[in-house]
């Protein structure tokens, strides 16, 4: 095993709800496996429920989630893991805080227009949140603060998620978290 492929890192995904966030870990988790890595997807929603159950969506509740994914997240990365996150985690600082407890942290901003995410809510949270029946819903009545400089930002409005898979593991490789892969990435951003 190279010294590379025992460093581990972090691809953090922010965006709103239905950016396509876990879309994209999700395809991008076997791409990693492919290439040698050992991979964990840290979702939002699966941590909220097992790891910060009883957190509410004030601010602090936010933060002390992001917080506890934060630190898992670096704990595997230490120990050679390709960490994925998915994660709406909307404000700057909190990010930041993120960045600097992980240390080895790629911020990727799914960033398509909120008319986009609102369509493909499949849940329909934005419905409950736009009448008034979901507080503190991020986009709607409680704030998104974008990435001011991510490490790469993707409008999956506009490109398939294969695109997008494509585009992060360039990303990694250009940043020197991955080797030249096998075969070269995607380069077509067809929008869908």
């Amino acid at each position: 095993m190279s010294k590379r492929e025992d460093r581990g890192f972090v691809v953090w995904f922010t965006g709103l709800s239905g950016a396509g966030k876990s879309t994209i870990a999700d395809a991008l988790a076997p791409e990693l496996r492919a290439a040698g890595r050992k991979v964990e997807l840290l979702d939002g929603d699966v941590v909220r429920t097992h790891l910060s159950k009883g957190l509410g969506f004030s601010r602090e509740d936010r933060d002390t989630n992001i917080a506890r994914i934060a630190f898992v997240a670096h704990l595997l990365a230490r120990n050679g893991v390709a960490v994925l996150v998915s994660a709406i985690s909307p404000y700057r600082e909190t990010r930041e805080a993120a960045r600097k407890t992980i240390g080895d942290f790629v911020e990727v901003h799914v960033a398509p227009p909120l008319e986009e995410c609102i369509r493909r809510d499949t849940k329909g949270l934005y419905k409950k949140a736009l009448a008034g029946e979901i507080p503190q819903f991020t986009g709607i009545s409680d704030p998104y603060e974008p990435p001011e400089s991510p490490e790469l930002a993707i409008d999956t409005s506009r490109e398939t998620v294969d695109a997008s898979v494509a585009r992060v593991l360039a990303k990694l490789v250009e940043l020197g978290r991955l080797d030249t892969l096998a075969s070269p990435p995607i380069q077509d951003a067809t929008a869908l």
